[in-house]
C-alpha cells in the first residue's frame, strides 16, 4: 500500500511539472486513505516557489548535505550525533514499541491456541453426623490430562485487520518521526557549530578594535602631556576602551555555552569534549536550489509524518464502525484424559468439545459510538494537521529562500561599509598623530568600524543559518532518482 502511495505521488508531481496545473496535493492519498470527502483534502501545489533560482534543480540538496560546507569538524561533529545524539536514540526506540504494537494488534487475526497438561490425585473424605459415620472411598485416585485447545474470532467486518492496519502505519510514522529528529539534529548541530565559529570572530573582531582603541589612547594621552588635548578627550577615549573590554565576556559566554550545547548534540559530556571551532571565512557556502513544490511532499519527512498519521487514523475509524457489527467466535478443544497414565493415550481416552458463538452488543450504555467519534474526530484533527504540514511546508521553503537572497546582499554591501569605514578610520588615526583632526572625528570613525565589523561577523552567521534553514525546509538531502525523473503520466 505505502509503494502504490509513492507511485501516485509520483505521477501526480510528474503531471504538476509539465502542465503546471493547480492539484490536490491529497489526493495522492485517496487511494490509500477513504472517510472524507475529497473536497476536504484540496491544496494549491504552486508551480514554482516564488524566490526561486531560474533554474530550480540545478543543484538539489545532496544526501549528505553538510559535507557542502567543507569543515572537517563539522563533518565528524554530524556524523557522532547521527550515532550518539540521544533524541535520535529515543526515536530508535519508539520505532521498536511501534513494531511490538504491530505484533498485538495482529495477534487477534490468528487462532489462539493452548496446551495443557495435568495430573490430579484426589482421596475421599470420612463425615461424621451425630451416630452416623460415613465413609467414602478412602483409596486414593489420580486422573491424568492432556489437551489442546484453540479459540478464533472471526473477522467478518474486518475490525481487527483495521487495527492492524493502523498499527502498521503508526509504525511507518514513527520511521518518518526519527527521519525528523535526525533532521532537526542535523540542523542544530551546525547551527550550534556556525554559533561557535560566529562567537570566536567576534571575540578577534572585539580584540582587534581593543588593542586599535588603546592605541589611539596612547596618542590622545600623548597630545594631553603635550597640552593639545583635554582632559574630557582622554576620558571620552578610556570610556570607549572600557566598552570593547565589556564586549568580550558576553562574545566568551556565547562561545563556551555554543560548545557546551555542541557535546550534548553528540551524547557527550561538555567536559570530555574539545571544540578547535576557527573561523565563518574559512567555511564554504554550498549552492542549494529547491527544486520544484510538488518533489516536496515526498522529501519533507514531517509531511510523510502527518500522511502516515491521517492513514492510521482512518483505519481507526474503520475498526471502531466495524466494533457495531455482531462478533463470531470459534472455540474448541480436544485432548485425552485417563485414570491411568498407561492408557491416557488410548482410543477411549479421547475427547473434544467444538463451539460457535456470536455475540452483538445490544445497548452499552453509548460507549462504541463514543468510540466511534472519538475516532472520527481524530481523523479530522490528523487531516487537518496533514494540510497544515504541507502548507507549513511551502512557507518554509520560500522563507528559508527569502533569508539566503537578502543575507547574501546584506552581507556584499555589509562588506562595503566595511571598506569605507577602515578607510576612514586610518585616516583619522594617521591626521590624529600629525595633529590636524579633532579628536571628536577618531571616536566615531573608530565605532563606526567597530559596530561594521561586529555586524559583518553576525551577517554571515545569518547568512549560514540561512542556508541550513533551507537544507532542513527541504527536508535533507534527496536521492539521485529525484534529481533526474523524468515527467512521465
Amino acid at each position: 500500500m505505502q509503494r502504490a502511495c509513492s507511485v501516485i505521488a509520483k505521477n501526480v508531481a510528474a503531471c504538476v511539472r509539465r502542465h503546471g496545473v493547480l492539484v490536490a496535493a491529497c489526493l495522492v492519498l485517496s487511494g490509500c486513505i477513504t472517510g472524507y470527502e475529497k473536497s476536504d483534502l484540496l491544496l494549491e501545489v504552486p508551480d514554482n516557489y516564488r524566490y526561486a533560482p531560474r533554474r530550480p534543480d540545478a543543484a538539489l540538496p545532496a544526501l549528505d548535505w553538510w559535507r557542502g560546507f567543507r569543515s572537517h569538524e563539522l563533518i565528524s561533529l554530524i556524523e557522532a550525533a547521527q550515532t550518539e545524539n540521544l533524541d535520535i536514540a529515543a526515536a530508535v526506540a519508539r520505532i521498536v514499541q511501534a513494531d511490538g504494537q504491530v505484533r498485538v494488534s495482529g495477534a487477534p487475526l490468528l487462532p489462539l491456541i493452548g496446551a495443557d497438561a495435568s495430573v490430579i490425585r484426589s482421596r475421599g473424605a470420612r463425615t461424621v453426623s451425630g451416630d452416623t459415620v460415613t465413609v467414602s472411598s478412602r483409596s486414593p485416585t489420580t486422573q491424568y490430562n492432556a489437551s489442546l485447545s484453540a479459540s478464533y474470532e472471526i473477522d467478518f467486518w474486518g475490525k481487527n485487520r483495521a487495527a492492524l492496519l493502523a498499527s502498521e502505519q503508526n509504525a511507518v510514522a514513527s520511521r518518518y518521526d526519527r527521519e525528523v529528529v535526525t533532521l532537526t539534529t542535523l540542523a542544530s548541530v551546525a547551527n550550534t557549530y556556525f554559533q561557535v565559529l560566529a562567537a570566536q570572530d567576534r571575540l578577534r573582531i572585539a580584540r582587534d578594535n581593543l588593542a586599535a582603541a588603546n592605541r589611539v589612547l596612547a596618542l590622545v594621552r600623548q597630545r594631553f602631556l603635550a597640552g593639545t588635548a583635554s582632559q574630557l578627550d582622554v576620558a571620552q577615549q578610556e570610556s570607549l576602551v572600557a566598552t570593547q573590554k565589556a564586549v568580550i565576556p558576553v562574545l566568551e559566554i556565547s562561545l563556551r555555552q555554543g560548545m557546551a550545547a555542541l557535546a550534548v548534540l553528540i551524547g557527550r559530556a561538555p567536559e570530555n569534549v574539545s571544540i578547535r571551532g576557527g573561523s565563518m571565512n574559512a567555511v564554504r557556502v554550498p549552492v542549494v536550489t529547491p527544486g520544484l513544490p510538488s518533489d516536496l511532499l515526498n522529501q519533507r519527512p514531517d509531511i510523510r509524518l502527518a500522511e502516515a498519521a491521517l492513514a492510521s487514523a482512518n483505519y481507526n475509524v474503520e475498526s471502531a464502525r466495524a466494533a457495531f457489527f455482531p462478533s463470531i467466535a470459534l472455540t474448541g478443544q480436544t485432548g485425552f484424559q485417563s485414570l491411568a497414565l498407561a492408557s491416557l493415550f488410548g482410543p477411549g481416552a479421547w475427547f473434544y468439545t467444538m463451539a460457535a458463538a456470536i455475540a452483538q452488543p445490544v445497548f452499552d450504555g453509548f460507549l462504541l459510538l463514543g468510540q466511534f467519534e472519538i475516532a472520527k474526530g481524530r481523523q479530522q484533527e490528523l487531516l487537518q494537521l496533514y494540510r497544515k504540514a504541507v502548507l507549513s511546508a511551502f512557507s518554509d521553503v520560500e522563507q528559508a529562500l527569502i533569508a539566503l537572497e537578502q543575507q547574501t546582499t546584506r552581507e556584499r554591501l555589509q562588506t562595503e561599509v566595511i571598506r569605507a569605514s577602515r578607510q576612514a578610520f586610518d585616516l583619522s588615526e594617521q591626521r590624529l598623530r600629525e595633529g590636524t583632526v579633532d579628536l571628536v572625528t577618531v571616536l566615531t570613525t573608530q565605532q563606526t568600524l567597530f559596530q561594521a565589523q561586529d555586524t559583518l561577523a553576525q551577517v554571515r552567521f545569518a547568512r549560514l543559518q540561512a542556508v541550513v534553514g533551507l537544507f532542513q525546509a527541504l527536508g535533507g538531502g534527496w536521492p539521485p532518482l529525484v534529481r533526474h525523473q523524468a515527467p512521465s503520466h
